[in-house]
């Protein structure tokens, strides 16, 4: 099935609590943007995300912290879509090797994993999957 890729850098700006933690909102933005990507290599389409049938978050995700967030069309109905969405942090500030450092982890963390629903409407569909 048809799977998307995002790597971001989680800012300053991304932090919202103390210690740079960053909202666990931010990764359900990622996943807006990749099922848009989604929708639009299946169907042409940027369609509607309607609803997440569950969320987990998994570990925490800080300023500076490199998030790949994935996911992959599992299921196709008449204009739904169900999507399986993962985030993983695999790159991490390193502070006490020096102010500008940052290592790639040896094991990515899985921080927060979703399952979702897009909608593209009929009319809206644009690519054939005869």
């Amino acid at each position: 099935m048809i799977e998307a890729t995002l790597k971001v850098r989680m800012s300053m700006h991304d932090a919202h609590y103390a210690g740079n933690l960053v909202d666990g909102a931010r990764m359900l933005n990622l996943f807006g943007d990749v099922g848009t990507e989604l929708s639009i290599r299946y169907d042409g389409d940027e369609g509607l995300f309607r609803s997440y049938s569950s969320v987990e978050f998994l570990a925490p995700v800080y300023a500076g912290d490199f998030i790949e967030a994935k996911g992959r069309i599992v299921r196709v109905g008449n204009t739904s879509r169900t999507i399986e969405f993962e985030a993983w942090k695999i790159i991490t500030p390193e502070p006490e090797a020096g102010e500008t450092a940052a290592r790639v982890l040896d094991e990515p963390i899985l921080v927060c994993k979703a399952t979702g629903t897009c909608v593209t409407l009929k009319a809206r569909q644009r690519i054939r999957h005869d």
